[in-house]
């Protein structure tokens, strides 16, 4: 992309509560472009159960080469309508945009934020800040198996794990490079191969042989079963950890336990290097639709992923700050313990952006200003940081 050349977004705000968290990471993303000067815009598309139920389409035909041809990156709100029983549509988009776009890296950061929100005792912030790399478009998610003898005594159910050289290669090797490029110190790959004997001994000859090519880096292995507990008992010595489709599903929703729930929790799918999905990871919420009350901090923190992806790493940083000062002030909605509304804490978010020095900023060494009980919300976040600067 040449300099100054608009990067459009195409934006699927979803089903429930999607619409209203994607509305309010929109506006923090429209302040952002306003203060960097970004060259963005925002495609609305409107792929969803409504138009689903309208029209019987899912993904039109051509979704696919329109979005990795026209658009720098995809922002997704919340998939999932009880008017759709089995799902369909959203599997159709979400699935279908995973696998469709080759997007093989599910990206989840697993941060505390505000020590108050964790569930283990006596953990600051510096004792979860954690990666986690999920393959993306292998393992049991392909769909293979089936069914003989469906509803009878003699049923037998198969579902079949898929791994390929390649997959499990490049996952791993992007796990590597990203601890690299981010000076983090340790890798850990799980597995369960000590049960999955043949399918998972390729995961661990391809995580011995990439780490050998990585000699400033620690491999670390864990089975998976340990590395739920031990997130749990030492969550501070896990630094990158990279695993299958499947588990990867599990522990970073372990992981978003750990920084305070779903309300917090972004992520990313990736493909360097071509249009990639940012979306947070909590459901659609469909009985809380048009209430108010859903948290849009994970949606604002996936949209700082997509900032950090398209080159905008600064811009992606304040909006972390911000985040990490409205949570320290309370200025939330009520998962969090807050009494805001969806929108106003989009509204203190997007305001914020414009408090913020970023210049030498370290999110993990923010103050704010604590409102009293029972005072109005104010209409920017008050930011101090220690050592200097406003």
């Amino acid at each position: 992309m040449s300099k100054g050349q608009t990067q459009h977004v195409a934006v699927l705000a979803g089903d429930g509560i999607g619409p209203e968290v994607t509305a309010e990471a929109i506006k923090v993303l429209r302040a952002a472009k306003e203060r960097w000067r970004l060259p963005l815009a925002f495609d609305f598309l409107p792929w969803s159960a409504d138009h689903y139920l309208e029209t019987g389409e899912t993904l039109p035909e051509g979704a696919l080469e329109r979005l990795r041809d026209e658009y720098a990156a995809i922002f997704v709100g919340a998939y999932g309508d009880p008017r759709v029983p089995d799902n369909r549509h959203a599997a159709d988009i979400l699935l279908g945009l995973r696998f469709g776009l080759d997007l093989y890296i599910n990206f989840r950061p697993i941060k505390l934020f505000d020590a108050r929100l964790c569930p283990l005792r006596d953990r600051g912030l510096g004792d979860i800040d954690m990666v986690i790399f999920r393959e993306n478009t292998e393992g049991a998610y392909v769909g293979s198996g089936g069914h003989l003898k469906k509803g009878t005594a003699d049923e037998v159910a198969i579902q079949e794990e898929i791994h390929t050289r390649k997959g499990v290669e490049r996952i791993i090797r992007a796990a590597f490079q990203w601890a690299r490029d981010h000076d983090r110190r340790r890798v850990t790959m799980s597995d369960k191969s000590n049960v999955m004997r043949f399918a998972h001994d390729l995961w661990q000859r391809c995580f011995r042989e990439v780490a050998e090519e990585y000699p400033d880096l620690e491999a670390a292995h864990m089975y998976v079963d340990n590395l739920t507990m031990q997130m749990v008992l030492d969550p501070g010595q896990l630094d990158v950890i990279v695993t299958n489709n499947m588990f990867g599903d599990i522990v970073t929703d372990l992981g978003a336990a750990l920084q305070g729930g779903l309300g917090l929790a972004a992520s990313a799918n990736l493909h360097p290097g071509q249009t990639s999905l940012f979306e947070s990871v909590h459901g659609s919420w469909p009985q809380m639709a048009g209430q108010g009350i859903a948290n849009p901090m994970a949606s604002v923190l996936s949209a700082a992923l997509l900032l950090d992806n398209l080159g905008y790493g600064e811009a992606a940083k304040a909006i972390e700050a911000t985040v990490v000062a409205a949570l320290q002030a309370d200025q939330t909605t009520p998962d969090l313990g807050g009494n805001l509304s969806t929108e106003r804490v989009g509204d203190l978010l997007a305001a914020g952006l414009g408090n913020i020095d970023v210049g030498n900023i370290d999110v993990g060494d923010i103050e704010v200003e604590r409102q009293p009980a029972g005072t109005a919300a104010p209409s920017k976040v008050a930011i101090t940081q220690r050592g200097g600067g406003v």
